[in-house]
Parts: C-alpha cells; structure tokens; sequence
C-alpha cells in the first residue's frame, strides 16, 4: 500500500497502565496479541501494490495512482491520528484493534473488487484508518500485563509484527517469481490473512481500565521501566535513577485488570479539557532542552522524508523498469531491508560514544548519504542499483531513529516520552501532508515520480546542511567552555 503502518507512536502513553496480572495471566493474552500481529501483517501482495492497480483491469493511469489515490493516505493518517489516540483510551484499546482489522478487511477487499477513481481513493482512506489505529496494538498489552513484563511482552508485538510482513514479502515474491501466481491471488491471501487475525482479536480480554479516562489511583512506589520503541525496534530503559528534566516527578503505577483492588482504589473519570492542559504543559516542558528539541527535530524531518519515499519507492520502480515487461522483486527487497535494518538497531545498541557531542554531526554525516541513496535512485536508471539504494536508505534510516529514540527518551517518564514521541509523530505527517500537496497531488504541482525523488534528495540535503551548521557550532561552543574551565582552574588553585 502507499503508506508504511505507524505503529507504535503513542503506545508509551499507556505503558504507566500495566496491571498486576502476574504469574501466567499475561501468556494468554501476549499468545493472541502476538498472532493478530503476525496475521495482520502477512500481507503478500502489499510489495505489489503499484503494480497491481496499474494492471488493465483496474483502469487507472500513473498519473492517478501517484498523484490522486496515494495521497489520499498521507491526509486520513493526519486526519485520524489524533482521535484515534483518544479514542484508543476511552474505548480501552480491544475496540479500536477490532476497528484495525476491520478497516484492513474492507481496504483489501476493495482492492479485490473496486473499480475506478474515486473506491480506489475511498480504499486509501479506510487504508490510512487501519494505519492511525496500529497505536491500539502496540498499547493494548500494557493493560494486561505486569510493569516488569513491559520489555518482553514489547519485543514478542513487535517481533510477530515484524516476522508477519517478512514472511509475507517473501512468500509474495516465491509465489509471483516461482509459482507465477497473479496479484489478484496474492491479494485474497493478503485478505484471508487480515480475516484470520480479527477472528483473533475477538478473543482478546476486555481491559478494565485506562490511563485517561478508566483509570484509578493507587500508592505510588519505585519501579523500574523498560520500554521499546514498537516502530523501530530499539530498547530504552528508564531507570528510576535516571537524570530526568528539571519539574518532572516519579510516576504511579496505575494496574488496569482489576487484580489488587483496595478499599482506598477508587475509579476517578478525568475531564478531557484538564487532560488537554495537562499534555499542553507537559509540552512546554519536553521541548524546553535543546538537546532534546535537537532530536525531535531531526526525527519529524527525516521521517516525514522517509515516509515519502517508501510510498512512493514502488512507482519508481515501476518507471524504471515497467513491470509488465519483466519479473520485478519488491517483495525479496522489502524483506532485505527489514531484515537488515533489524540488525543494524541490534548493533547501534552496542556502540558507546559521546553522542551529546558528535550526534548533530553524526545526523548531518547519515542524512547525506541518505540524500545520496535517494539522489541514486533517481538518476541512475537501473532497477538494481534502485533496489540497492532502496535497501541502504533505510538501514540508515532505521539506524538513526534508534538513536534518536535512546537520546530523547533517556530522560523522559514514560508519559512525556509518548507525549515527545506522538508530537514528533503528528508533525512529520503534518510536513509530509504539506510536501504531499505541493509535490504530489494533482491539485498542487503534480510533479512526475523522478522529480519527486530529486526535491526528496534536496530535502535530506538540506536536513544534512543544518545539523551539520549546528553540530559545528555545538562543538565549538563546546570546546570553548571546555577552555574556559581549564583556564580558571590555576586561578581557583
């Protein structure tokens, strides 16, 4: 489809609401989680989705695909993105993972037997729906199981999640390559598939509570959390000695499944106009660190680029090397780059440096070679090196959010890591919604795929430009002080 699935993006804000459902009371619920996820994500014929809706029989030209039905996603995603987050907690998460299934349901079933412009843009939206509610997978978890579960039951989601969509990029590429089988089967797999997986969720157990508006009060006391970003696969850990930003105070832990009720625990329903001021001052608060305003800057750029270039990635491939002439493997190249891209978050965890001190460069450093990948897969037309370059972009990409997720999160409650991680989150669309209208949409400019893909290049370029710009001068400022420290040292002697 046109749009990576955004899971993950404000699931932090419900890992406060773990529950004491200790001993094997959370393997039942984990089981069926991690089984909705893997189905919902086999999805053979998504590494073909281009290629599919430009077959004869769906009667639609380049033109409309690229310019008129795929930004069709990037708006509903925006547009949903925030009411869904409220919803996710008013509803208590079961509904809103059914709601996910049922939208993938009705988006692969017109992609089957919808015809023309306007049920093709009408997909998209429903498409764009099942993306805004992968936040209810990611955060219903959190309701069920113990604190010190967070990390395991964290890792299990988003493994499923991830072996689903490498298990369905490659068995769309043995099917298409080998058996020679037809997209349109491969999209009643997709369909049987997503099926299969909301039967699933029917079984989930309803939670109880929530953090916003079913949740309840209870002592405070210590405790260790750990939390993994469900996107892109990096581990954070917020220990309870953990510097923190000035103002921020040790959180309660709210348990959700009812287990451990006390006479003292009552049920406390919390306007949402006081729960808006809240966020609001919170906010305020998160972006007063440079560091920290660094990062989160660098993160809604360069994903808001990213997600550009992933949507669009298939219909330059289409126009470099025309599909119908020859075999294609979109499904082989998306099940690499994930594959590698896992391994390289594995790897950056290991590494030890001073990323206070060289990050803004490391960030201008990647993001060239990242506007050189693209700037690759633009002028050199052949469907290797497009592939190649493809596969690179986004072991950077991935790479780099794993960094960028450590450095905001290591001083950050859990709450004020969901809030910094959805406001990144909902500006890189906000900016990918203004890029996809002037660049993209016919009712903009309209631009062909290969000058898409130029201004793409331009614009990690000038990300590069303006970390490296303000890596230099941090590093300057740096040494300055460091001079002056040492300069003041004999005198105080």
């Amino acid at each position: 489809m046109s749009g990576l699935g955004g899971g993950g993006w404000l699931s932090w804000r419900s890992a406060r609401a773990g529950a004491g459902g200790g001993g094997c009371r959370w393997a039942l619920p984990t089981a069926l989680l991690c089984a909705y996820g893997f189905f919902c994500n086999v999805r053979p014929s998504e590494p073909f989705v281009t290629r599919y809706l430009l077959e004869p029989h769906k009667n639609l030209s380049e033109t409309q695909v690229f310019n008129e039905i795929y930004p069709v996603w990037t708006y509903s995603y925006l547009a949903l993105l925030f009411p869904v987050f409220l919803a996710t907690d008013y509803l208590r998460y079961k509904p809103v993972v059914l709601l996910q299934g049922l939208s993938l349901i009705v988006t692969w079933f017109m992609l089957l037997y919808a015809q023309g412009l306007r049920a093709i843009q009408f997909l998209e939206f429903f498409y764009g729906m099942g993306t805004a509610t992968d936040i209810a997978y990611y955060s219903y978890i959190y309701s069920i199981v113990d604190v010190n579960l967070y990390q395991k039951v964290t890792s299990y989601c988003r493994s499923a999640a991830l072996v689903g969509y490498t298990v369905g990029s490659v068995s769309g590429q043995v099917l298409v390559s080998v058996a020679g089988w037809s997209l349109f089967s491969l999209n009643v797999i997709s369909l049987t598939s997503i099926s299969i997986a909301f039967g699933t969720a029917w079984f989930l157990p309803m939670p109880q509570q929530s953090l916003f508006f079913h949740h309840v009060s209870s002592q405070q006391h210590s405790w260790e959390m750990k939390v993994m970003d469900c996107k892109n696969g990096s581990a954070v850990q917020d220990h309870p000695n953990v510097q923190r930003a000035a103002g921020w105070e040790d959180e309660a832990k709210v348990p959700l499944n009812g287990e451990g009720r006390s006479a003292e625990k009552q049920e406390q329903k919390v306007d949402i106009v006081k729960v808006l001021k809240d966020l609001w001052r919170d906010f305020l608060q998160c972006y007063s660190s440079r560091n920290m305003l660094c990062w989160s800057v660098w993160w809604a750029l360069s994903t808001c680029g990213y997600f550009q270039v992933i949507n669009y990635a298939q219909g330059l491939w289409e126009m470099v090397l025309p599909s119908h002439n020859t075999e294609i493997y979109n499904g082989a190249v998306e099940a690499a780059s994930t594959l590698l891209g896992a391994v390289a978050v594995f790897v950056v965890g290991h590494i030890k440096t001073s990323w206070a001190m060289w990050g803004e460069v490391a960030l201008a450093l990647f993001s060239f070679l990242i506007a050189a990948a693209v700037y690759i897969m633009d002028t050199v037309h052949n469907i290797w090196v497009c592939y190649a370059s493809y596969v690179v972009f986004r072991i950077i990409y991935m790479l780099l959010i794993t960094i960028a997720t450590f450095q905001i999160a290591t001083k950050l409650s859990v709450e004020r890591y969901a809030l910094v991680f959805g406001v990144n989150t909902f500006i890189a669309l906000a900016l990918q919604t203004v890029l996809t209208l002037i660049v993209v949409d016919a009712s903009g400019l309209g631009l062909d795929i290969f000058t898409q893909f130029m201004i793409y290049a331009s614009y990690f370029a000038a990300i590069s430009l303006v970390f490296l710009v303000s890596g230099i001068y941090s590093i300057v400022r740096a040494y300055r002080r460091q001079k002056q420290t040492q300069s003041r040292s004999p005198e105080s002697q």
